[in-house]
């Protein structure tokens, strides 16, 4: 037993990060705005059952709420999250939260993971690096027993002027806490705000499986659980789908969603039996579809709707500098299987900043040829501790993190600034000309 109830408060940044497009050429269109829920703070207050915990999320409030709503809990703690494009913002809210109250402050989340270093000022008490339902918990533990947290692994007590020291997690599926289900219930004032703008759709989110195997050079999920895939059972995420409701949209939250073969078919086993009738979306790898076909029949018939593939590209040489392990021909059969089935493809694809205007056009013809319904293209964007950062570290003439927004080349282009931006909003515009209607 603690003995002390602690007063959490768990705070999703608000929009932030700049656009050189926006800023430099007055392109508005590129904009990205993130109405997604804040999924990660409510799994991490789900095993804080015996603390008062809030969640509050700057993304759907004012600021002036926000304080209003701060001055009045009072928290013990405060935890916040953040990816790259966030990283100053937060900085800049720690300080002030600090100036205010002086709590026990919590950054973890994607930038904290690959960047620890980052975060270690006098901001903040504390760095969650990787996975921290569990990690979190124990050092919450931790401060209501009147200790420290500097014993706990994963978590990094900050000593600014100093390096940052801490034990690394050795992550296994005792860290997913399968038998403790996310605080739905902490934003439920937001859910009307949270939905999907290109497809105008309330959504709900579950969670399958944490990390990834594979090692795409720009990609963030790897480190969360040390290269590890950590499934959750199937009753677990049967769970949480019944919590959700009457919500009609799923996403599972997965980078690799039937990565598993075994648990995908007792998941969907276990849907087809409980009379769930749901229209899921899933994140899937092009060669994960083309090794399992008869997989994503079964789950057409449990209600598959949409999945997100990240092709990235559609030429070899790209593939391979990406690190993606599958060349083009397994993209083009992927696309196949999927419109033989009638799911549609969210395909995500990066403009590289060594573009020139035949690259785009060929982009274009590809996404059109092969009837990409929801095409997203990113810039490629080099986040710091990622192999691609590495890699590029050399040329990057743009370090201010607010510019990570994936809309930015934080590097230099091929083409004039000003023509890269213009073709790249001008193929965002035509691609969402005919947006697809969910049905």
């Amino acid at each position: 037993m603690t003995k002390q109830k602690m007063k959490i408060m768990l705070i999703n940044p608000p929009n932030c990060g700049r656009s050189i497009p926006e800023e430099e050429y007055g392109i508005t269109s590129l904009r990205q705005i993130f109405k997604g829920e804040p999924f990660n703070l409510e799994i991490l207050a789900g095993p804080l059952k015996d603390h008062e915990v809030m969640i509050s999320d700057l993304k759907c409030e004012t600021e002036d709420a926000f304080w209003k709503t701060f001055d009045e809990f009072q928290p013990d703690v405060v935890g916040l999250t953040a990816v790259t494009c966030e990283a100053n913002t937060v900085i800049r809210l720690a300080r002030k939260i600090k100036e205010k109250r002086n709590p026990v402050i919590v950054i973890g989340g994607n930038h904290a993971t690959y960047d620890p270093g980052y975060f270690n000022r006098a901001e903040f008490d504390y760095i969650a690096i990787g996975l921290g339902k569990k990690s979190f918990r124990e050092l919450i533990g931790a401060l209501a027993d009147g200790k420290k947290g500097q014993d706990i692994a994963g978590i990094a007590e900050t000593s600014p002027g100093k390096p940052l020291t801490y034990a690394t997690r050795n992550y296994d599926e005792t860290d997913l806490m399968d038998e403790v289900p996310p605080r739905y219930d902490l934003v439920a004032k937001y859910r009307n705000q949270y939905f999907l703008e290109q497809l105008g759709l309330t959504m709900g989110f579950v969670i399958t499986a944490y990390g990834c195997t594979h090692k795409c050079s720009f990609c963030t999920i790897p480190k969360m659980t040390g290269g590890k895939y950590l499934n959750h059972s199937a009753d677990a995420v049967i769970r949480d789908i019944q919590m959700l409701g009457d919500i009609s949209f799923i996403r599972m939250v997965d980078a690799n969603t039937f990565g598993n073969l075994s648990l995908s078919l007792d998941l969907y086993k276990k849907i087809m039996q409980s009379g769930i009738r749901k229209k899921f979306f899933a994140d899937v790898r092009a060669d994960t579809i083309v090794k399992n076909p008869a997989l994503m029949k079964n789950w057409k018939e449990a209600g598959l709707y949409a999945v997100v593939v990240g092709f990235e590209d559609f030429q070899d040489t790209r593939l391979s500098a990406y690190n993606k392990k599958y060349q083009g021909h397994v993209i083009h059969e992927a696309i196949d299987i999927l419109h033989d089935l009638g799911i549609v493809i969210v395909g995500d694809f990066i403009a590289s900043p060594e573009y020139d205007e035949k690259d785009f056009e060929a982009l274009e013809n590809f996404i059109a040829a092969h009837r990409i319904e929801i095409p997203v293209i990113s810039v490629l964007t080099p986040i710091p501790g990622t192999p691609l950062y590495k890699k590029m570290k050399k040329d990057i003439i743009i370090s201010d993190l607010d510019y990570y927004t994936f809309t930015n080349a934080v590097t230099k282009t091929k083409m004039p600034a000003a023509i890269f931006y213009k073709t790249f909003a001008d193929l965002v515009k035509r691609l969402h000309e005919r947006p697809h209607k969910p049905n």
